[in-house]
């Protein structure tokens, strides 16, 4: 059977209008082929949520916003319709959340799961929350702080004027004054801390050498631990050797002769005997000391001339 060429125009023609609207759909995140499920939340305020938005788990999209009507008994509440074509499971206390995505305001649907054992199925309605907007999170978190800013600058005028109508004109002057003395002490004291701040680095360089110094000293008792070993096993020998001699005998003769040296020292002191008349007795030494330069003067003079003292004949 031949085909027409104008069936072949309409079944090309049918044939891209599917893979057109086909395209379109999975561009905006709903895959025509695959199962979806359909669930509902109501809103009191929709907050610029619109159809094709996304709707997220965890971050992933996993379907999108396909309905959106008022209620039938038409008492304001907003009826949205998220279409997920994904089967994760979905518990039935679960939360659908619309929240921002970005500092621009795009919304979405953001499925907080919950831990009901029992799932949700195809057409059941969800619980919904409308999350805080970015700009409202921010007047809430500024809010307070607005308000005490307001506060500490009514106190700061307001002890300005009492200040004003307390202090004279020399007050003030004076205050400046001291005002400009504890700018220049905080300059000050800003210098100490930066001086303070070049010690500590100059001390944590010696400390570091210090360090590198106990390492290379622990590291050279490592690699002469067995020298060191002999030396203690040496110095244990050598006490062995002191505890088994007879050192309360030879201490006890030592002191015996440093008590009988002191009585010599006793004795010469008070000069008995001829050491103690050397020590103690002027008289004797002039005497010795005379002596001992006459008897230098004899021999001088003998050995310049000795023919005077000796007389040699040879007949």
């Amino acid at each position: 059977m031949k085909i027409s060429k104008e069936t072949k125009i309409g079944a090309l023609f049918i044939l891209g209008a599917v893979l057109l609207i086909w395209g379109y759909n999975f561009l905006k995140g709903k895959d025509l082929l695959s199962q979806t499920r359909t669930f509902y939340a109501v809103y009191d305020n929709v907050s610029g949520l619109g159809k094709a938005n996304p709707v997220f788990i965890n971050g992933m999209q996993v379907g999108q916003v396909t309905q959106m009507y008022f209620d039938p008994s038409m008492n304001g509440q907003i009826i949205v319709g998220l279409t997920i074509n994904h089967e994760f499971p979905i518990p039935k206390n679960s939360i659908a959340e619309i929240l921002s995505t970005d500092l621009m305001g795009t919304k979405a649907v953001n499925l907080n799961l919950g831990s009901s054992a029992a799932m949700a199925q195809d057409g059941d309605t969800l619980s919904s929350k409308l999350a805080a907007t970015l700009t409202e999170q921010v007047e809430e978190t500024i809010g307070p702080l607005k308000k005490r800013a307001e506060d500490l600058l009514a106190n700061i005028d307001e002890i300005l004027t009492s200040l004003n109508a307390v202090l004279s004109e020399e007050q003030i002057v004076s205050l400046k004054g001291s005002i400009t003395h504890l700018n220049s002490s905080l300059e000050n004291a800003n210098t100490l801390i930066q001086n303070v701040d070049g010690f500590v680095a100059d001390e944590k360089t010696r400390a570091d050498k210090i360090m590198k110094n106990l390492e290379s000293i622990t590291n050279n008792f490592k690699n002469n631990n067995e020298k060191l070993s002999g030396i203690i096993s040496n110095f244990h020998s050598l006490s062995d050797t002191l505890v088994q001699a007879n050192i309360a005998g030879t201490l006890k003769n030592v002191n015996k002769s440093m008590t009988d040296f002191s009585k010599i020292m006793d004795k010469i002191n008070r000069g008995e005997g001829s050491i103690g008349l050397l020590v103690n007795n002027d008289s004797l030494y002039i005497g010795i000391e005379k002596s001992s330069r006459e008897l230098n003067l004899l021999l001088e003079d003998i050995r310049l001339h000795p023919k005077k003292y000796v007389k040699l004949s040879l007949f």
